[in-house]
């Protein structure tokens, strides 16, 4: 079985893709009711909401399925402790960085909502005691996905290590050319299916790492399966192949959900049926998006170095753009719509423009939001 060593323009195409996804569920969560978030509209949207709730079936899992790939991309020049190190610079130190600097204002602004009268110099320091959110000032907010995917890779970098060097051994090939052929494919999703069905509704995600009991493991097996998918590249082969089976199983299981939600019979089905197909969705539509990714989308691009260079800086400054100016547009009498297109609009114009004007020119802010060094132009 072959291997692929050089990065594939898909998966950097469907990471832009699903952080720009990203962007525009954050830009909605102050127009829907159904979730808490930092800074709620008068008015709510149900159509915002339905949008919300099927992207957030699969944007996280799709998220850490690249990241997956990316670290198998990571190791093929470098041995486990090189990659640990690599993993710090690029995961922790903008991790560090962002809970200290960027998630401080959405705190902020959100306690001025509850009544807070002080000035932002004021609230500042009460993030130095490192009370945990939300009964303190202190926390990661967005960024969470910024240290579970660190400290998974610090978890398994032996493992992935060990993968990478010894991939072609015959009974690994053995079973992932098995796992590549006819539908077997999806036996892939049974370890997230199996834990989101029987720990999920007894425990809820926090995003806090210590207490995420059953979400932890449920993003690891995503991460673990772009890994496994990218080191044999039959398995990708497979979810190209079968694309139109995950679509149709990630289309009909929506619409399973939806229709007892929308009929009010979610309470009394709770079932380990009913609650498998949440997962089971997840994966169909990760599974049909790096499916018809590879398909359609593998081709190079001059745009696309500058794009990749682009889109984690984004995602750390993006939600704190979105509070900001939410503080702000949730006071107005527009439509829900204009506030939301707004929204959009300006967060992506502003965060493009902080990246040139500040991060993208100078060697420390580069090193503190996980850029590489160097001229832009010239990577």
């Amino acid at each position: 079985m072959q291997t692929q060593t050089a990065r594939q323009a898909y998966l950097d195409w469907l990471r832009i893709l699903a952080i720009l996804g990203v962007l525009f569920f954050h830009s909605a969560m102050p127009y829907v009711a159904e979730w808490g978030w930092h800074l709620k509209n008068n008015q709510t949207s149900n159509l915002l909401m339905e949008f919300n709730f099927w992207l957030s079936r699969f944007r996280m899992p799709l998220l850490f399925f690249i990241s997956g790939t990316v670290t198998w991309f990571m190791l093929q020049k470098r041995n486990g402790t090189a990659f640990i190190g690599l993993r710090f610079r690029r995961l922790f130190i903008p991790l560090l960085a962002g809970t200290l600097l960027i998630v401080p204002p959405q705190v902020y602004l959100e306690r001025v909502s509850q009544g807070y009268t002080g000035s932002y110099r004021d609230f500042y320091p009460s993030v130095f005691k490192f009370q945990p959110y939300p009964n303190g000032n202190f926390s990661w907010h967005h960024l969470w996905f910024i240290a579970y995917l660190f400290v998974y890779d610090v978890i398994f970098a032996p493992l992935f290590s060990w993968m990478v060097r010894n991939h072609q051994r015959p009974g690994l090939t053995k079973l992932f050319n098995w796992l590549s052929t006819g539908w077997n494919i999806y036996l892939l999703a049974i370890p997230g299916v199996l834990i989101y069905t029987f720990f999920a509704w007894d425990n809820p995600a926090t995003n806090d790492l210590i207490h995420d009991y059953c979400y932890f493991f449920y993003w690891l097996f995503f991460l673990l399966t772009g890994f496994i998918c990218i080191c044999y590249p039959g398995l990708m082969n497979s979810l190209e192949r079968n694309r139109r089976i995950s679509l149709a199983v990630g289309i009909a299981s929506i619409l399973f959900i939806n229709y007892w939600r929308w009929n009010g019979l979610e309470d009394g089905i709770h079932t380990k049926f009913y609650t498998a197909v949440y997962p089971v969705m997840a994966y169909a539509w990760v599974f049909s998006l790096v499916g018809y990714g590879k398909r359609y989308l593998n081709r190079p691009h001059r745009s696309l170095n500058y794009l990749n260079q682009m889109v984690y800086p984004f995602y750390i400054l993006h939600q704190t753009v979105i509070v900001i100016l939410t503080f702000y547009v949730i006071r107005t009498t527009d439509t829900i719509l204009m506030k939301y297109l707004f929204t959009v609009l300006l967060t992506f114009f502003i965060s493009i423009i902080l990246i040139h004007v500040f991060i993208r020119p100078f060697g420390l802010s580069r090193w503190l939001f996980g850029m590489k060094a160097g001229n832009l132009k010239q990577q």
